[in-house]
């Protein structure tokens, strides 16, 4: 049976789809429960809404009463330029490369499994921060029942493998498995290339994440590109690769930059009439962002009372008028009007 859908739960599930704060999709989901058509051929859904609002009430109620936090959270706020996440079997310097990019003080050691909660750091790009989150390594004898909702809020991740590492290829192989299983799928389709496909494409409740291979450990190697494609081969997998050490910073730099463009950042300059821009405290959004995407970061207010802007840029524009579906660009300076 069709489920024709209505316009009010489509507009609902797309806010589900856009939002990445726990309590912003639990409205959308009750929302999509109350409008969806109660008929044979939505049961299925209604059956996986249900169970969802469900997993994201118990989240935010956190402990029963009288009871204690076994430990810190598991979803942590997406800050700065956006947020990536760290996976990887055990063993593969994920909490080393952690500690090098953002200056955090994560724990690490020579054995297996020593993250046991998502670790948050910022990593400086430019004038902007990405967030980096250390995430426990994934493998059948630590599984992680939360790591679905930890990865609600990232962009993308980093999926860091050492190549030189004995069962390397299996290991990644049960990795996927295993994040399949939690309704996780990894994609080479990055935001920043133009690829956006993946995530409108993908079932309800199926977070797609864009990935990037990191070659950890690196200076134990002149060139890691024969076990690279042996893993592509056997794993069954085709990711953009850096090539990279935790241990010496080799490759860090270039790290962030590739995370930067291939995430589509668009750096975005405000100023109040009569004064100087602030060049120093960008707002970001992604390639495609209007204007009124700026003025909703800026102020729900502005953005709600919104007549125009001026706009300051790169291509050749010098205190232009502007509405609220111009499309900003890196580097634009917008002087926001409203009422």
């Amino acid at each position: 049976m069709p489920a024709n859908l209505t316009p009010a739960y489509k507009a609902a599930e797309e806010r589900y789809r856009r939002e990445k704060e726990p309590a912003e999709r639990l409205d959308a989901l009750r929302e999509m429960l109350r409008t969806i058509p109660k008929h044979k051929g939505t049961e299925h859904l209604q059956s996986d809404i249900k169970a969802k609002i469900k997993e994201l009430t118990e989240e935010l109620a956190g402990p029963a009463k009288g009871g204690a936090r076994t430990g810190p959270a598991t979803v942590v706020k997406s800050e700065g330029a956006g947020q990536i996440a760290l996976l990887g079997p055990p063993n593969t310097g994920k909490s080393t490369l952690h500690v090098r990019a953002t200056g955090s003080h994560a724990q690490t050691g020579p054995y297996p499994f020593t993250t046991q909660f998502p670790l948050p750091g910022m990593m400086p790009v430019r004038d902007v921060s990405i967030q980096l989150v250390d995430l426990p390594p994934i493998a059948v004898e630590h599984p992680i029942p939360w790591i679905s909702n930890a990865l609600q809020p990232a962009d993308g991740c980093l999926l860091v493998v050492d190549l030189s590492k004995p069962g390397c290829v299996e290991r990644v192989v049960v990795l996927h498995e295993l994040l399949r299983e939690r309704r996780v799928e990894l994609t080479d389709r990055w935001p920043g290339d133009g690829d956006v496909a993946d995530e409108q494409e993908a079932e309800l409740f199926t977070k797609v994440l864009p990935t990037l291979l990191v070659a950890n450990k690196s200076d134990a190697r002149s060139d890691p590109s024969e076990e690279l494609a042996i893993l592509e081969e056997l794993a069954e997998v085709s990711y953009p690769c850096l090539a990279v050490s935790a241990e010496t910073g080799q490759g860090i730099d270039e790290l962030g930059e590739w995370l930067f463009e291939h995430l589509g950042v668009v750096r975005v300059y405000t100023k109040i009439p009569g004064k100087d821009p602030d060049l120093d405290r960008p707002y970001t959004v992604r390639h495609g962002a209007t204007v009124l995407d700026v003025a909703r970061l800026v102020h729900r207010e502005i953005a709600e009372g919104f007549r125009y802007a001026r706009l300051w840029g790169a291509a050749d524009f010098d205190a232009q008028q502007v509405g609220r579906d111009h499309v900003v660009e890196d580097g634009d300076i917008l002087e926001l009007h409203a009422t």
